[in-house]
């Protein structure tokens, strides 16, 4: 069975820095791709970055492009995402997600598209 394992997360200043890992096992990588999104209460799940594991092709979300870095290491099929200069706004539950695709794509990071997901971690981003 497909397990994603998080780490990472906790409290951190605006401006600061902080990474997330996300380990898969059990899937197929053939035509995998991961993803980050992230979430707060009330408010609409957001893609924060996805990647196509063959080619290491990403898209970022605008609220993150040039301080947000995914990245992946297909030694250990790991998923990691390198947040800097943080802000109180991305304080959110981040969930690491994977699909395998298929071919099948679309704009941006499809949350509906994703079959397997993370237990998330949270990321608490103080003034």
């Amino acid at each position: 069975q497909v397990q994603m394992a998080q780490s990472g997360g906790g409290f951190v200043q605006a401006g600061g820095s902080l990474t997330l890992s996300c380990t898969a096992s059990g899937l197929t990588f053939d035509d995998v791709q991961m993803a980050w999104f992230r979430h707060t209460p009330g408010k609409e799940r957001e893609g924060i970055a996805c990647i196509l594991w063959s080619s290491g092709s990403t898209y970022y979300d605008g609220s993150v492009k040039g301080r947000f870095t995914a990245s992946r290491d297909s030694t250990n099929n790991t998923l990691y995402l390198h947040m800097k200069d943080v802000r109180p706004e991305d304080t959110a539950m981040y969930y690491c997600a994977a699909r395998n695709h298929g071919g099948i794509y679309y704009t941006g990071c499809v949350d509906v598209a994703f079959t397997y997901w993370g237990q998330g971690t949270q990321v608490t981003v103080s003034s």
